[in-house]
């Protein structure tokens, strides 16, 4: 999820607050999937420059960005947040999900994130590149364990992280 609202160009290369990233080709997917873990080990998932899910250290859903919109846990929903220009400003327009809205959007997630870890597990998909990649000594990460935990527990209740701390400039 870019500050500059540009697709990037090189999400491997750009991406260097993940510590530890893959990116496939999966069946199903029209675009490259990347799945990478910061240092506290929070993961996120690219399926290409949108949707993007970013999850906390225990599996929770802590931001999306789906359908060009920005999501952002508050706990017990999601907020969508959408940027408004007005006279060389920026805004954040906020608008919690109901509840019927936030069951729809995790269903979807969970379906997208279910696909996945089924492409990993019955190696339909292909690691194209790792990073870490040690050629000295060989090693690589053996994602699908990780992959497995992390996917496997965001599935589960509760799905969303605690309430992320209010931008300025946010209505």
């Amino acid at each position: 999820m870019a500050t500059d609202e540009q697709d990037r160009e090189d999400l491997m290369k750009e991406a260097t607050a993940l510590t530890r990233r893959g990116e496939w080709l999966v069946p199903d997917e029209l675009e490259t999937v990347i799945a990478g873990f910061r240092r506290d080990d929070s993961l996120s998932l690219y399926f290409g420059p949108d949707p993007v899910y970013q999850f906390d250290p225990a599996g929770r859903l802590r931001r999306a960005f789906v359908d060009g919109h920005l999501f952002r846990s508050e706990g017990t929903t999601l907020a969508q947040l959408d940027r408004r220009r007005v006279d060389g400003r920026s805004e954040l327009i906020r608008v919690d999900l109901s509840s019927v809205e936030l069951t729809r959007f995790l269903e979807t997630m969970t379906h997208r994130l279910d696909r996945f870890l089924n492409s990993l597990t019955q190696k339909t998909a292909t690691l194209q590149q790792s990073h870490p990649a040690n050629t000295t000594t060989g090693e690589t990460i053996d994602w699908l364990p990780l992959l497995q935990q992390h996917l496997t527990t965001t599935t589960q209740e509760p799905h969303l992280s605690p309430r992320l701390v209010r931008r300025r400039g946010e209505q």
